[in-house]
C-alpha cells in the first residue's frame, strides 16, 4: 500500500536538560541556566523554570488517542536536525474519498509537532493526506486541544478524547472541504505558466523569474510546472486548479526551508489563493 512508503525518521532521540555552567565551565546569566541537549548537541538554552516535553511523552500520548478511539492508521515521522519534529497519523480506514480520478485518494490525517529548540509550538491539528503526491495538505483548521500542567519539576500533559473531535472534523470540515477540492478540479488550466506566475504574484511564496534580467521560470517555478504536468499525465487528466495547488504544495513541503507551523500557514494561504481562481 502507498502509505508503506511514508517517511520514517527517528524522533525518539536521546534528550537531556543539563546545567549550562557544567557544560561550558563558565558563569551564565539569569534566564539561561540550562541547556537542552538533543542527541548529543546543544539545541537550546532555557531558564530553570523551563518545562520540557520530550517526544516520548508527547507523540506516544498522541498515538494512544488513536488506539483508544479504535482508528486504523499509518505513521509518518520527520526529524529536522534533532531540533524539531512532527508525527503524522494517516487514518487508513474507510473514511476517504477520491477527487476526480479514482487514483487521486484523500485520507484524513492528524499532525503533531514538537521542538526542542523553541522553533515550533507543541501542537496538533487535523489535515489531509493525498496518495498521489504522498504529501500532507494542511488546509483544515481543527486543532487537537490539550493542556500542559507544570508541578514541581515535572510536566504533565493532558490529552483529550479523540473520538468526538474526529467526528466533528468529519462533519464540519473533511467533507465540506472536499467539495472545494472537486470544484477546483473542474477548472482547466489553459496556460500553466500564466497560472504559476499569477499564484506567485499573489502569494509571494517565491520568485517566478530567474532574475531581474531573465524572465524565464526560476528553478522552483519549473519544479511546480513539472509536477503539475507529471500528475496530469499520471492521472490521465488535463492540468487544472486542483493539480496546480498540489504541485505548489509539493514544492512547499519538500523544497522550501520552512518550519512546520509556517508550512501550515502558507498551505492555507496557497489553498485560499488558488480556490479564489475557481
Amino acid at each position: 500500500m502507498y502509505v508503506d512508503n511514508l517517511q520514517q525518521d527517528e524522533v525518539f532521540v536521546p534528550v537531556q536538560i543539563r546545567p549550562l555552567n557544567e557544560l561550558t565551565g563558565m558563569p551564565v546569566r539569569k534566564g539561561l541556566e540550562q541547556a537542552v541537549v538533543s542527541n548529543g548537541k546543544i539545541v537550546n538554552m532555557v531558564s530553570q523554570r523551563y518545562g520540557h516535553i520530550p517526544n516520548q511523552l508527547f507523540f506516544k500520548k498522541a498515538e494512544q488517542l488513536l488506539i483508544d478511539a479504535g482508528l486504523e492508521y499509518s505513521r509518518q515521522s520527520i526529524n529536522r536536525s534533532d531540533r524539531s519534529f512532527s508525527v503524522d497519523f494517516v487514518l487508513t480506514d474507510t473514511t476517504q474519498f477520491s477527487v476526480g480520478q479514482g487514483e487521486d485518494v484523500i485520507l484524513p490525517m492528524l499532525r503533531f509537532t514538537n521542538a526542542y529548540d523553541g522553533s515550533e509550538r507543541t501542537a496538533g491539528h487535523f489535515g489531509f493526506y493525498r496518495k498521489v503526491c504522498s504529501n500532507g495538505l494542511h488546509v483544515a483548521r481543527t486543532e487537537i486541544g490539550f493542556s500542559i500542567k507544570h508541578h514541581k519539576n515535572a510536566v504533565q500533559l493532558i490529552m483529550p478524547g479523540l473520538q468526538g473531535l474526529f467526528r466533528r472534523f468529519l462533519d464540519n470540515e473533511f467533507y465540506s472541504i472536499s467539495g472545494r477540492f472537486h470544484q477546483m478540479m473542474t477548472v482547466e488550466l489553459l496556460d500553466t505558466k500564466d497560472f504559476v506566475r499569477e499564484v506567485l504574484e499573489r502569494t509571494q511564496l517565491f520568485r517566478y523569474e530567474c532574475s531581474d534580467t531573465n524572465d524565464a521560470p526560476s528553478k522552483k517555478a519549473r519544479e511546480v510546472l513539472e509536477i503539475l504536468d507529471a500528475e496530469a499525465l499520471q492521472l490521465g487528466s488535463t492540468p487544472n486548479l486542483w493539480l496546480g495547488y498540489n504541485a505548489f504544495n509539493a514544492v512547499l513541503h519538500s523544497n522550501l526551508k520552512k518550519g512546520f507551523a509556517k508550512q501550515q500557514q502558507l498551505d492555507r494561504q496557497l489553498f485560499e489563493t488558488v480556490y479564489e481562481m475557481a
